[in-house]
């Protein structure tokens, strides 16, 4: 009985360290597309860095990853996780939605800020620096608002 938990274990540590080699495709890039949201929309500077902080490490072309993304299977979950948003919202694409789509994204956008749901509590456990104070989130709905009800309707 000994030896099968000792076989056992071997397997497991062999499995977990084997894992550590399978690469991942990481969702970086140095290029910031004339279609990406800030480029277009120009937001003051605090809603600028709120987006930053809060959105763009799922929701955009160029994730600034934590150093714990080098460890299987936590990078992959990490994206799966990224791709995931990125397929809901991609700020670094948001120039290229039709203008339908633009004003449903931004709906959307604050209706998830308003009711607590962006950014997720999972990334908020590990990245402080999102999370949004009550002025924040006062500040960026009000900016977001007006953006969806003026430039976005006249495109």
């Amino acid at each position: 009985m000994n030896k099968v938990f000792k076989r056992i274990g071997l397997l497991l540590f062999i499995s977990v360290v084997g894992i550590q080699f399978i690469p991942t495709t990481l969702n970086e890039s140095d290029n910031v597309l004339s279609t990406d949201f800030i480029k277009t929309y120009s937001p003051p500077k605090n809603i600028k860095n709120l987006l930053i902080n809060s959105c763009y490490d799922c929701h955009s072309n160029n994730t600034k990853y934590p150093w714990y993304n080098k460890i299987q299977p936590v990078s992959w979950f990490i994206e799966s996780h990224i791709e995931s948003a990125k397929t809901e919202l991609n700020f670094s694409e948001f120039g290229n939605y039709s203008t339908r789509k633009k004003k449903s994204k931004l709906k959307s956008i604050l209706s998830q800020i308003k009711n607590d749901k962006m950014p997720l509590p999972s990334y908020i456990l590990m990245h402080k620096e999102s999370i949004f104070s009550k002025s924040n989130k006062l500040d960026i709905e009000k900016w977001l608002t007006e953006l969806e009800q003026s430039t976005i309707s006249y495109e």
